[in-house]
């Protein structure tokens, strides 16, 4: 079983802040084997008849015969009332620390959160990020952006195109249909389809209502139900609300760069599309190394944009432009920005920078970093 110390670090960590951890993320992203990995814990799946039946009838007597210990609860979803049993354990055994793992569904649960507030550390297990690429071999990145951070997908001998298509099956059948109600699964598909080949463009209802033959308010609620289960991620606008600004379209982000490249048939990676999928890589590595940053992005009508703006209160935007090479970068960006938002630090964030280094172009001072780097500014 391969340890992912990074993970299992953090896990620790939220432990020490709550008794309670909810571990999620998208199918095959690794929870389980994560969990069954953890130092002296006992597991119990969720998924198994007579282990449900017994949390279910007494999830009082459950809990009292696992005191001072380390469990997992690997599917609560499967419970009755999945949040009703982590809410005793919270309140009543908290010498209990527990890691309860579902689908990602759950979270979404309006009651699951509101049950369960100040109860719980949330942990979002992101498709690989840099520190499992160690744990995994230190394989190339472009092996890594081909084949997306799921682990099974990424391990795998051949790239695995049927279970792409059968993750996005399974993810249908049974992350949205029961919880968002949502209908015609074949208009789904295409939606997603078309999403992840326009992976990391400015999302406009409009233009995928026609070729999936669905209304504008649906193609809205198909993509709340995958923002929410954090198959794709709504990258909002920073703006003042200039009237030469965008102030309301988001930039929309498929969650992994296995299932981009699947939908836009890319079996070789040429440069360009190297580039497009390594914006997607350093978002996921902000996602999953750092907490208290909201990340947005920044475009003029004239055309001028920032991939990233990292926002936090009471801090400075911090502008990002992601390039596959530091070596000719485009700082004019980082102009026609600072010139609405002076303070704050430019950031280009390169997989070739061995040491982090600044030039001043343009008048305008600009820090060359790699992800490692830049996460840990972001940690300061």
């Amino acid at each position: 079983m391969v340890q992912r110390p990074f993970w299992i670090a953090r896990i620790e960590a939220a432990w020490k802040r709550r008794s309670v951890v909810w571990l999620f993320g998208v199918r095959r992203s690794g929870k389980t084997t994560l969990c069954r990995s953890l130092d002296r814990v006992e597991y119990f799946d969720c998924e198994r008849p007579r282990i449900r039946r017994t949390m279910d009838e007494d999830p009082e007597g459950f809990l009292e015969g696992l005191r001072g210990k380390r469990i997992v609860l690997d599917e609560i979803h499967r419970l009755r009332r999945p949040s009703e049993l982590l809410k005793i354990a919270a309140d009543h055994h908290p010498d209990i620390r527990i890691v309860a793992t579902g689908s990602s569904t759950l979270q979404a649960s309006a009651r699951f959160r509101d049950t369960l507030t100040g109860r719980k550390a949330d942990l979002w297990l992101t498709p690989m990020a840099g520190p499992d690429l160690e744990t995994f071999g230190n394989p190339s990145l472009t092996h890594r952006l081909r084949r997306g951070g799921l682990p099974s997908f990424f391990l795998s001998r051949e790239v695995p195109d049927s279970d792409y298509a059968e993750w996005i099956d399974a993810f249908w059948a049974r992350d949205l249909q029961e919880m968002f109600g949502l209908k015609r699964p074949d208009a789904y598909r295409r939606f997603v389809e078309l999403l992840f080949a326009q992976s990391g463009g400015i999302f406009e209802a409009t233009r995928f209502a026609a070729p999936c033959e669905i209304s504008r308010p649906t193609v809205s609620s198909y993509l709340r139900a995958l923002e929410a289960t954090r198959a794709a991620h709504v990258i909002r606008p920073y703006s003042s609300r200039r009237s030469t600004e965008i102030v309301s379209a988001p930039k929309v982000y498929g969650f992994d760069t296995g299932f981009v490249c699947y939908f836009r048939g890319w079996d070789e990676l040429r440069t360009e599309d190297l580039g497009h999928l390594w914006e997607h890589y350093v978002l996921n590595e902000f996602h999953a190394r750092t907490a208290g940053w909201e990340v947005r992005y920044w475009r003029d009508k004239a055309g001028h944009e920032v991939d990233f703006v990292l926002v936090r209160r009471g801090a400075p935007p911090i502008a990002v432009e992601c390039q596959w090479s530091a070596d000719g970068a485009d700082v004019s960006p980082f102009s026609a920005f600072r010139s609405r938002y002076p303070k704050g630090e430019n950031w280009v964030v390169a997989r070739d920078v061995d040491r982090p280094y600044r030039r001043v172009l343009r008048n305008i001072g600009v820090d060359f970093l790699n992800p490692d780097q830049a996460v840990g500014r972001l940690g300061r």
